[in-house]
């Protein structure tokens, strides 16, 4: 066969490139995304194919090229493509495959801005520079990067192989809600950060970040920092910043707009896209929400619920009640639950690598104007460090305080109560590789009562001090309270259903020698998570007589009609008893009731295969004592459902069992949940979701073309 021959006279230009995509996302663990660009991570190599119109020589002066930001020019990186590392932070190795081909094997610093970036290739010569576009890539955070060259490490390392799996590559997660308690209840979130659309969706709304909307070329360097990226996409997060995703938190909502209806976040990020930002939202939407994008873009994140989370106070909590019990409006408040985001990544804006690590972000509102919230690292926190960034302050009294009870009558006001130790409780995140609770109090703070919390809480009163010298913080035991030898708990008998007559018990116990003579007052209302009230269900007194040391149970109930029309979407009852010995010693208990959502029941295989049918069955039984009309059922789940699936079932009598068999069609291999919300009038989180297993498609038996959802069975 004759050489081939190539003129001189013809200047280099490629032919072709490869950017070999299944190779490198392979290698840098983007083979779920859903796109059609090039995604790597920072700090590690990737390689692109090219293919020349002749032999390349060592006076051809190649060079690669790259930009990211809307100014190009102040943006380029050029880097020549020698044969060898050059140990620059940016830096292109080029292997010859061929007389006319060659492979490029780029490297990009560890703390190179993340992004779009468009890339090519320069040629130059005496007469000219020319350039020649490649194509682009996404260039993402690197936990898994520990790092050889200039820059050591990627700031979000984590060492923790599983904690990478779980806070970064996985898709499904579940929320604690509730009441304060050990055994708090869950709702499963579909995070699909790796969903079509999903990766272009989070680099848009950091391009709309506060900061980067005003110049993008001076925000370019600062594009690397995670402690940038972070605070810039708490506030994008909020629809109060700069038309952000998740508008109104605050609790009035419609029955086709509230925030329980939400399975997971991938839904709200399209609305976004599309101009339409959710109009309703509260703390478990957007942790759910911030969860997705940080994990998209390669920060390790989880989301944390705090129990007994102070709000708007300064170590002192008080509440008011009036002489029946009836708590009164204070700007201090405890709400039941509060859930914010966990980053994890290196602090390197501050002065000691000990802030390194875990980071409070806080995408939800807390008051109008004042947000977003961090990053704030839990270990400043812990050891009282209020005086460093962002927004420790308002973290420290979140996890630390005191509740002072008063109950007023006119202009007096007397304090019956002090509840210490009493906030920041069963603060709690899923476990790694699986849907078990993890409780994360003691990365917050010390054993409450040992010498080191107290040293801590010294520390931090005085900084407090500093930092906010309009604030005077007095100390919650103070005051003096009077005596009143009697102890009392309200609690529920069980675990109760909305739909049951509820009981619960109220129990009272003298540590007098002598008979006390008690007048009860027993309130229970209807509340929101924030634990503020909705409307009053009870109101009760009777007068209690104690023997000396006499423990006694009184048994209080509520029937389903009376508490049907002022139950919310949270599912809250607070219950409140005002005790009073007539020689004006009181005694102020409180509880919240959590009612459980009725089940519905989700069958499927365990395992499933890509373009294959999964067949998933429904069923749900009416517990309530009257028919529900106007029942919504979404069905969805990431890798299973491109778009959420919604059926209507316009009846449903009491007792009455409904089923339904779905035809679903995954596209997507890995660990998948099925998620499902039914949602009637007065009934509220049902909700249901079951983990499948889907293997890449089988040659053998693909069925192609399979409609997503096929309802082919109904049963009522």
């Amino acid at each position: 066969m004759p050489a081939e021959s190539f003129s001189c006279s013809t200047s280099l230009h490629v032919m072709s490139s490869d950017l070999l995509q299944s190779a490198n996302h392979a290698a840098h663990r983007t083979n779920d995304y859903m796109t059609n660009s090039l995604v790597v991570r920072r700090g590690d190599l990737f390689s692109i194919h090219l293919v020349f119109n002749k032999p390349v020589r060592t006076e051809d002066h190649l060079s690669w090229w790259a930009e990211t930001g809307s100014h190009h020019t102040n943006s380029k990186i050029i880097v020549p493509i020698t044969s060898s590392d050059g140990g620059k932070p940016w830096h292109v190795t080029s292997v010859a495959d061929s007389e006319t081909s060659m492979t490029l094997t780029i490297k990009s610093p560890a703390d190179a801005a993340i992004g779009l970036y468009h890339m090519g290739v320069k040629f130059t010569s005496r007469e000219n520079h020319t350039y020649k576009n490649l194509g682009e890539f996404i260039l993402l955070f690197n936990p898994w990067c520990t790092g050889k060259g200039v820059i050591r490490y990627d700031a979000t390392y984590m060492k923790d192989s599983d904690g990478r799996m779980e806070y970064v590559l996985n898709e499904t997660g579940i929320i604690f809600y509730g009441k304060p308690s050990s055994h708090p209840l869950h709702r499963a979130w579909d995070f699909g950060q790796f969903e079509e659309g999903i990766l272009n969706i989070c680099l848009k709304l950091l391009n709309k970040g506060i900061k980067c909307s005003k110049s993008t070329t001076k925000d370019v360097p600062h594009m690397g920092d995670p402690t940038y990226v972070a605070r810039t996409l708490t506030a994008m997060i909020s629809s109060f910043d700069d038309h952000g995703v998740v508008g109104d938190w605050s609790g009035r909502y419609t029955r086709e707009a509230t925030p329980v209806r939400w399975n997971g976040s991938v839904e709200i990020l399209h609305n976004w896209e599309k101009g339409r930002p959710v109009s309703c939202g509260q703390c478990w939407v957007y942790g759910g929400v911030l969860c997705t994008v940080l994990r998209c873009l390669g920060i390790p994140a989880r989301v944390v619920t705090n129990f007994s989370s102070a709000h708007n106070a300064i170590l002192t909590i008080n509440r008011y009640f009036d002489e029946d019990g009836n708590e009164k409006y204070s700007p201090n408040s405890v709400w039941n639950f509060h859930v914010w985001n966990e980053a994890w990544f290196a602090r390197k804006d501050l002065s000691s690598p000990t802030y390194d690590g875990w980071q409070v972000l806080d995408a939800t509102p807390q008051e109008k104007g004042q947000y977003p919230l961090g990053p704030c690292s839990v270990n400043s926190i812990k050891e009282g460090d209020v005086d460093q960034p962002y927004e420790a302050p308002f973290v420290f009294c979140e996890m630390n305080g005191d509740q002072v009870l008063w109950v007023t009558s006119g202009h007096e006001r007397r304090k019956v109560q002090v509840k210490t130790h009493s906030i920041g409780k069963f603060t709690s995140t899923k476990a790694i590789c699986s849907n078990t609770r993890v409780d994360t109090t003691g990365n917050y703070k010390y054993p409450e009562g040992t010498a080191k919390e107290k040293e801590v809480a010294i520390k931090a009163k005085s900084k407090l001090s500093t930092l906010l010298p309009d604030v005077h913080i007095l100390p919650a035991t103070d005051v003096e309270l009077p005596q009143m030898h009697l102890e009392g708990t309200v609690a529920q008998s069980c675990d109760q259903y909305v739909g049951m007559d509820l009981i619960f018990n109220l129990t009272l116990k003298s540590a007098s020698t002598e008979k006390l003579c008690l007048q009860v007052k027993m309130t229970a209302t209807a509340i929101v998570h924030t634990n503020a009230l909705v409307k009053r269900i009870l109101q009760n007194a009777q007068s209690v007589v104690l023997g000396p040391k006499e423990e006694r149970l009184i048994p209080f109930s509520i029937t389903y009609n009376q508490y049907v029309k002022a139950i919310t979407t949270d599912n809250m009852i607070k219950v409140v008893a005002l005790c009073e010995d007539g020689k004006g010693g009181k005694l102020l208990v409180e509880e919240v009731m959590m009612l459980m959502a009725p089940p519905i029941e989700i069958t499927a295989e365990p395992k499933g295969w890509i373009n294959e049918i999964l067949s998933i069955g429904l069923s749900f039984i009416n517990p309530l004592p009257k028919a529900l009309e106007n029942i919504d059922v979404t069905v969805e789940g990431s890798g299973l459902t491109r778009h959420p699936i919604s059926i209507h079932i316009p009846y449903l009598q009491s007792k009455q069992k409904w089923t339904i068999e779905l035809h679903l069609c995954p596209y997507r291999a890995g660990r998948r949940a099925v998620y499902v919300d039914l949602f009637p009038n007065k009934l509220f989180n049902v909700k249901g979701m079951l983990p499948v297993e889907i293997f890449p498609e089988t040659l053998c038996h693909s069925i192609k073309s399979i409609p997503e959802v096929s309802p082919s069975k109904i049963l009522l």
